[in-house]
């Protein structure tokens, strides 16, 4: 884990892969719970049954945004960011899925840091995620994700 504590480290790390999360498995019964908190039960999702038969995947797949949703706590993983008064999760950008992910599926993330700007104290850094799935060749996604931070002096 890299650990960053202030604007000039982060900047130190623009343009580098900067590392990998662990492996994360896909359950059944996460799938499940984000289908509930979103209410998004579409079959491909949470019916078995029905995706073994109908579904070009023979299973159920994680929704896309509860991939996504995993950003976070993929990322703290990789970085551990210190001295942060206050973190936001600003945005995404140039997202592109390309590879759906199986339940019970292994993914991680890989995060490289590419660029970071100090706007008057506020640090915006921008991060390209990919996640990764065990044993296939194309990720689940990649693109931007943006985050702002207000460190401690």
């Amino acid at each position: 884990m890299i650990v960053i504590n202030n604007f000039i480290e982060y900047k130190a790390l623009e343009g580098q892969m900067v590392g990998f999360s662990d492996w994360h498995t896909i359950s059944q019964e996460q799938i499940n719970k984000f289908s509930e908190a979103t209410l998004d039960d579409q079959w491909i999702h949470t019916n078995k049954e029905r995706s073994a038969i109908e579904s070009p995947f023979k299973s159920t797949i994680a929704h896309g945004y509860l991939l996504l949703s995993l950003i976070p706590y993929l990322w703290k993983q990789i970085a551990e960011v210190r001295n942060v008064k206050m973190e936001i999760n600003y945005g995404i950008e140039n997202f592109k899925f390309g590879h759906a992910v199986t339940v019970d599926s292994e993914v991680k993330l890989q995060a490289t840091v590419k660029s970071v700007t100090d706007l008057r104290g506020t640090i915006k850094v921008v991060v390209e995620a990919k996640l990764l799935i065990r044993n296939e060749a194309n990720a689940a996604y990649k693109g931007d994700v943006i985050f702002l931070y207000h460190f401690y002096n």
